[in-house]
């Protein structure tokens, strides 16, 4: 079975649409990155900026970056591990990171491109009560767009329950499920 990467800026919908994955097929999972730093700690692994430079310097640090006063990594070891015990899904908002992620254990991903307009990314974050949202939309400026997905969708146009449903239908395509 693939991974499924989402990609997008922030509020383009990829908590929700792994949701809804998630009540598809129990065997999507939101892929937990290590974070270190402040900020929310759901749906990350929390841990230290000694145990990120461990991975660094073994090589098993995939990707990094660091938003919002804290450090964010994808390692290899938990990848790895999400890959043999189901459907991981790795949310990404660097176009360089999707290579990155992809080029590490390759011939396993479906890379999806999520995106809406500023406006409706900007409603979103204000409705889920973020309380840094200057610092949300200076990142989704930043979030250039993403070519070569294997699937892209407009959420502003699309439910989060469709779009985990087009998600679905191409994993089951290319794992000829």
């Amino acid at each position: 079975m693939p991974g499924i990467v989402l990609y997008g800026p922030p509020a383009a919908g990829k908590d929700t649409i792994t949701t809804e994955l998630e009540k598809l097929d129990r065997r999507y999972q939101a892929f937990a990155r290590l974070k270190s730093g402040g900020g929310r700690t759901r749906g990350y692994r929390i841990t230290t900026d000694a145990a990120i430079a461990e991975l660094r310097e073994g090589g098993d640090a995939i990707w990094e970056n660091s938003r919002y006063g804290a450090t964010y990594v994808v390692d290899r070891p938990g990848l790895a591990q999400s890959l043999e015990e189901g459907i991981p899904v790795v949310h990404l908002g660097q176009v360089e990171a999707v290579s990155r992620i992809t080029e590490s254990i390759p011939d396993r991903w479906l890379v999806v491109s999520l995106w809406c307009p500023r406006d409706v990314a900007e409603e979103r974050i204000v409705a889920r009560g973020s309380t840094d949202l200057a610092e949300r939309l200076y990142a989704w400026d930043a979030t250039g767009p993403l070519v070569g997905a294997d699937l892209a969708i407009n959420t502003a146009k699309v439910s989060p329950e469709q779009a985990a449903q087009l998600i679905d239908t191409e994993v089951r395509r290319v794992a000829d499920l």
